[in-house]
């Protein structure tokens, strides 16, 4: 059996990652600026993508459903042609995946959880 590299899920996480980050940008940045001693009244402008949050989660989302797809969809270890990916690369890919996952779900939720603290 040949072993081959596995189709990367590399983009669809970084995807995944801004869009999480655009998502939150409106609460999570504001308050790293403020901890770390910068502040001014421009950071009120960064409210202003508050009306594209939706379409940041949706973004994020489907990119995280795209990359958990190409990870543990049928296709993900052997091939029609009987080639198969590397159990170590699999693994790995994997991991980052679901790493990327966990720090990318409190930024999604951050800006409905905030309240929490104020």
């Amino acid at each position: 059996m040949n072993t081959l590299p596995a189709k990367s899920s590399l983009p669809a996480v970084i995807v995944a990652l801004l869009a999480a980050i655009g998502a939150s940008v409106c609460c999570v940045v504001p308050l790293v600026l403020v901890l770390l001693g910068i502040s001014g009244a421009w950071i009120a402008y960064l409210t202003a993508l508050d009306p594209w949050r939706p379409w940041f989660i949706a973004a994020t989302l489907l990119s995280l459903g795209l990359a958990f797809w190409t990870l543990y969809g049928p296709w993900s270890r052997c091939r029609t042609e009987g080639t198969c990916v590397e159990p170590t690369v699999l693994r790995r890919r994997r991991f980052w995946l679901w790493t990327a996952t966990v720090l990318t779900v409190p930024l999604l939720l951050f800006p409905y959880f905030i309240g929490w603290f104020l």
